[in-house]
């Protein structure tokens, strides 16, 4: 099964295209999904975690996510730490979901691709991209947060000037219609 990595800014809609991939019937593995499963489900993860932050990491046996969040977008060698602990675990679920999966392609959606050298083990990449401003807007839509948290958390990503030249395919996330009918171009494309 060939790989195709599929990644984007915070806001950009990454999820959204993933989405528009599983509706095709393509197998779609989120690894930011499956990475707060292994830190809530995983007792290597946590006891890592639990090292790194101290008991606050947990409150009642789960994942404390704000808590966590804060200390890492704004340390980013604290940041470096917690996805040495998290990134390897990820992977090792990501094979295992491989192997089960019977298609011609799959779906691996992931924040930080390039960042951490990801796409060296896909066959191929998409970068969604979208304006800065719309990126903000969809996350203060989506998630109780601030503009100043939102900005924090672009300033640990790579900006798309960075990821564009790295990856095979770009869609622009502004008009679904638009995204849409790219992803179902590449969709016949991954299908040959």
């Amino acid at each position: 099964m060939k790989i195709v990595g599929l990644t984007g800014g915070i806001g950009s809609g990454k999820s959204t295209i993933a989405n528009m991939f599983k509706s095709l019937g393509v197998p779609v593995y989120i690894a930011d999904i499956e990475a707060k499963k292994l830190m809530n489900n995983d007792p290597k993860v946590q006891r890592a975690l639990i090292n790194l932050f101290g008991v606050k990491a947990y409150i009642e046996g789960a994942l404390n996510r704000t808590f966590i969040a804060d200390k890492v977008f704004k340390d980013k060698a604290l940041l470096e730490k917690l996805n040495a602990i998290v990134h390897p675990a990820v992977a090792r679920h990501f094979e295992n979901w491989k192997n089960r999966q019977n298609a011609r392609y799959g779906i691996k959606e992931v924040a930080i691709l390039f960042e951490n050298k990801g796409q060296e083990q896909c066959d191929h990449t998409i970068l969604v991209t979208a304006p800065e401003e719309l990126r903000i807007q969809r996350v203060l839509d989506r998630d109780d947060t601030s503009v100043e948290k939102v900005k924090q958390r672009m300033n640990n990503q790579w900006k798309d000037s960075q990821k564009i030249p790295l990856a095979d395919f770009v869609i622009q996330n502004i008009d679904l219609k638009e995204a849409k009918k790219q992803v179902l171009e590449l969709h016949q494309k991954f299908m040959e």
